[in-house]
């Protein structure tokens, strides 16, 4: 991430604030500049003086203090993320009913951050429809909500409910914090509505091919870049249709300016991809789209001992969505495509890309390299943006958020110029 953010780390009552505490260390340690709020049952769990010692800030746990500056209103303004991990179903409850009764939810209250809620809590109180309906209701107002997981919780119960992995709650502070940020630095890039009347279609995620009930094929996609895309579109102004498969985060909900279309497979994403694209300005392909599928899939699950020490599956090609656009152009509506790649040397990477380029004839073409440690599911990652003769446009290294920025830059700079002569 490119400078220090300043976080506001709520941490509300619960068992799980013990690992909160790793997620405030990893912000810290990271160049943060986090503030932690937590509520009074919080401090029954781990202590003020852990804290402030693990964030190096002060904690203020009484509405009254700093009052010369109003602390809570202070905060509020200064910080690029609110995040509150554990999020209880009580606290779920105040923060969607607006009560301001403590430092965590009058900073919640006074803020215009972006909110990064890690439920956990017992099974039955998750599910219940209590919870459910504020958890949509906040989901609905722009809150992101990881988690929970799934699994064992305190004593011998399990499901749902499980706080998130502290390192995943941190990842999706620094994204929210660095998309909040960068719109207040710089308005002309981020926030400015130079898409505004635009129709952007973006596909995020990874698709997923069955072989059976159980079994599928399928990728390292997180979907945090087509998510990161998403939204640096809609904060332009554009209209998004967001066809989301497999994200390691929930999408935002559908709302003005984004509809959210979820799919499963390949067949399932190009059928919503070219519907979409008839009324579109510009697709960018973000996903990551499965080659080949399993010829035949299984109705019951294919069990070992049905099939001896060996198992063949025989794969048939999926439709290629990015050359069925290309083949059927429509005046002013812009394509890019994504190239992950595994590659020795920055001169292998741009061969790969431009050979795809080649193939594609798309308007732009993102390369980025991925590898066993890299790539997929990263919190920052390294673009090479093609125009389409294949010259390097744009080159950019950071978050998510801030290649989004850079590849729609480079979009309105293409559609800005005039036609070479080119496909459409």
């Amino acid at each position: 991430m490119t400078g220090g953010r300043t976080i506001a780390f709520g941490v509300s009552g619960g068992i799980a604030a013990y690992k909160a505490v790793q997620a405030v260390r990893s912000l810290v340690l990271a160049g943060h500049d986090v503030h932690v709020l937590p509520t009074r049952a919080a401090l029954e769990f781990v202590g003020l003086p852990t804290w402030e010692a693990i964030s190096r800030n002060p904690v203020r746990t009484r509405v009254d203090e700093d009052v010369a500056v109003v602390g809570h209103v202070d905060l509020g303004r200064r910080a690029d993320v609110v995040v509150v991990a554990p999020a209880t179903a009580n606290t779920l409850a105040r923060l969607a009913s607006g009560m301001a009764d403590d430092p965590l939810t009058t900073t919640a209250l006074a803020s215009t951050a972006p909110l990064v809620l890690a439920p956990a809590m017992h099974p039955a109180m998750w599910l219940h429809p209590a919870t459910q309906a504020n958890v949509a209701l906040l989901r609905e107002r722009g809150a992101v909500v990881v988690g929970p997981d799934d699994g064992p919780l305190t004593g011998d119960d399990s499901g749902p409910g499980r706080l998130a992995d502290p390192e995943r709650i941190a990842r999706a502070a620094e994204e929210a914090a660095s998309s909040s940020a960068a719109g207040a630095a710089d308005p002309g890039t981020s926030r400015d509505p130079d898409l505004a009347g635009r129709t952007v279609v973006v596909t995020a995620g990874g698709t997923r091919e069955p072989l059976d009930p159980v079994r599928f094929l399928g990728n390292r996609s997180s979907g945090r870049q087509g998510l990161a895309v998403a939204a640096a579109a809609r904060a332009r102004g554009a209209r998004v249709v967001l066809i989301a498969a497999h994200l390691d985060v929930a999408p935002p909900p559908s709302g003005p300016g984004l509809e959210v279309r979820r799919v499963s497979t390949a067949e399932e994403l190009a059928r919503e991809t070219l519907a979409a694209a008839e009324g579109a300005d510009a697709v960018i392909m973000v996903a990551a789209v499965a080659d080949f599928r399993p010829r035949a899939v299984s109705d019951a699950k294919i069990k070992k001992e049905s099939t001896g020490e060996r198992l063949t599956l025989e794969l048939e090609r999926n439709r290629d969505i990015l050359a069925e656009l290309v083949a059927a152009p429509r005046p002013g509506r812009l394509l890019v495509g994504f190239a992950a790649e595994t590659a020795g040397s920055e001169e292998e990477l741009l061969a790969l890309g431009r050979a795809k380029l080649a193939r594609k004839r798309t308007d732009l073409l993102v390369i980025n390299r991925v590898g066993w440690s890299e790539g997929f599911g990263a919190e920052t990652s390294a673009a090479t943006l093609l125009d389409s003769r294949g010259e390097v446009v744009a080159a950019r290294t950071g978050t998510k958020a801030e290649i989004a920025d850079a590849l729609l830059d480079a979009l309105l700079r293409v559609g800005a110029a005039p036609s070479d002569g080119g496909r459409r």
